[in-house]
């Protein structure tokens, strides 16, 4: 069977399959919000907290970080990235799994490269995913951790989405945000995500009725002795998974002060990072 890193990779194709330049060709987002609350499900970065403890506590799993540490953070945010041996603690007491993906923050967020930054985050974000033992055809919310402008979407985050969506289903899985209302709102609009958990930030008390998960209160709740944010589930398909059948693989934490590099971990079906990475620059060049 021919791969998608079989094909020749043209202007038009590269283009047409990111959805730059045009109307977006994806189908409408399958995932529907539903208006009640479902259950909660819990995120942290600072540690990790034993699956007992979430169990105890009443939730139904876990969005878990697939990024490394930022600068500055190797320290104290030690709960970065998710590891194999959490996610199957985690399905042994029937807890589920999803996947985030969020390495900068503030001036050194992933998304303000447009684009290019995809080509770094996105194959990241993969390699984390399955070293966990994501599966396949499952979202990573990748983040937009702020309350951007109008401009600030249209010039950098909606490319930057546009790559990822790309790179994300080139090996197989699909696109989730991490926004606030406007964030989500405009990318619909746009034909991007399939799964949307929202933050409050700038989204002025409003819950967009496309999302599955919103994060409702963040540093103020402690599960195991670990500060966590809680959040609302409203559909019954949320991103999760428990993790594949795979053999144990360790991905180390990058030097300090180093910018993530790609982990050498085989993704299922053969499909190499460094291929998702090279695809995510030519549609970066073309685009720009």
């Amino acid at each position: 069977m021919t791969s998608f890193f079989d094909r020749p990779l043209s202007r038009r194709s590269a283009l047409l399959a990111a959805g730059i330049g045009g109307a977006a060709l994806a189908a409408a987002p399958r995932a529907q919000a539903q208006n009640r609350v479902l259950g909660t499900v819990i995120d942290y970065a600072a540690g990790v907290p034993s699956a007992q403890s979430i169990k105890n506590a009443g939730h139904l799993g876990a969005v878990r970080y697939v990024s490394q540490r930022r600068p500055g953070t190797e320290s104290w945010m030690l709960g970065k990235p998710v590891t194999l041996q959490e996610t199957r603690a985690l399905e042994t007491l029937g807890l589920k799994t999803a996947s985030v993906y969020q390495f900068g923050k503030g001036s050194t967020a992933d998304w303000r490269r447009g684009a290019a930054g995809a080509a770094t985050h996105a194959p990241q974000a993969i390699a984390l995913h399955a070293a966990a033992g994501g599966p396949r055809n499952r979202p990573i919310y990748m983040a937009i951790d702020d309350n951007p402008t109008r401009d600030e979407y249209d010039r950098l985050i909606r490319p930057y989405l546009q790559a990822c969506k790309l790179a994300l289903e080139a090996a197989g899985y699909q696109l989730g945000i991490y926004g606030n209302y406007f964030t989500i709102d405009w990318a619909i609009a746009d034909g991007l995500g399939e799964f949307f958990w929202q933050h409050n930030w700038g989204s002025q008390g409003r819950i967009h009725p496309r999302a599955q998960l919103h994060q409702i209160r963040i540093d103020k709740d402690r599960v195991g002795g670990v500060g966590v944010d809680i959040n609302n589930v409203y559909a019954h398909d949320w991103g999760q998974w428990t993790p594949s059948n795979i053999v144990d693989q360790v991905v180390p934490a990058p030097a300090p002060g180093a910018a993530p590099s790609l982990p050498d971990v085989q993704l299922p079906g053969g499909s190499s990072l460094s291929q998702v990475a090279d695809l995510v620059n030519s549609v970066a060049k073309l685009s720009s």
